[in-house]
């Protein structure tokens, strides 16, 4: 998060509770509150680390229909995260962001992993993103959730295409196990915009034992402050 600008809504929120008569208890509760985002993968893919942001209901990290953005399609495509991450530190509307890991770096099949994050104020919306990593450009995703006043709420992620690759579904072009061939980019025949993944056709290396059926992940998102 931008500390300035985090720093700032915080002062103005008490400076306004203060001049309106609010407790100083009643302060603390609009003060900085703290999510736990858990994510379980249901799927038979594994899934990369999970970008995880907080932030305004007028940002979106993708909008289905619309091309991919460089930092989701390097996401998407390759597993890396840290362009995502970064540029969603310096969007203006996002509150805070983070990265789950799951034991062993990706999450596996079965595997849950979490983390917290601040969501407070109008940074309450929750988005969630990560690669299906034995595919060419699919990536599953929660798109700006409500995180809740108390309590937790579960939400479903199906699988997206960025619509930056051809989905050739060759050992040649797919980061992820058993290929192990990232930074390999099929551009001809990619789709251009974000749609809802068709999933493995089973016509190329990728065994149909990596296929999928929507959903792909269960988020969870539990007040925990």
């Amino acid at each position: 998060m931008r500390g300035i600008s985090k720093s700032l809504a915080v002062l103005a929120t008490a400076s306004f509770l203060a001049m309106t008569g609010f407790s100083s208890n009643a302060t603390a509760q609009f003060g900085l509150k703290k999510v736990k985002v858990s994510v379980t993968n249901v799927s038979r893919q594994i899934l990369s680390p999970v970008v995880v942001a907080s932030h305004e209901s007028t940002v979106a990290i993708f909008e289905v229909g619309v091309a991919a953005s460089p930092e989701l399609a390097s996401l998407a495509e390759d597993a890396i995260f840290a362009a995502l991450q970064s540029k969603l530190e310096m969007t203006d509307g996002v509150g805070d962001v983070g990265v789950i890991f799951g034991t062993g770096g990706p999450i596996m099949p079965g595997e849950t992993a979490s983390v917290e994050i601040e969501a407070f104020g109008l940074y309450r919306n929750i988005s969630v993103v990560s690669m299906l990593v034995t595919t060419n450009d699919a990536f599953a995703a929660i798109n700006g959730v409500r995180a809740p006043n108390i309590g937790k709420g579960s939400h479903y992620a199906v699988a997206y295409d960025a619509g930056s690759e051809a989905n050739t579904e060759s050992c040649d072009h797919i980061p992820g196990p058993p290929c192990g061939n990232p930074n390999v980019r099929v551009t001809a025949g990619a789709e251009g915009f974000v749609h809802v993944h068709p999933g493995i056709r089973g016509d190329g290396d990728v065994s149909l034992s990596s296929d999928w059926r929507n959903p792909v992940a269960r988020v969870t998102v539990e007040r925990v402050k």
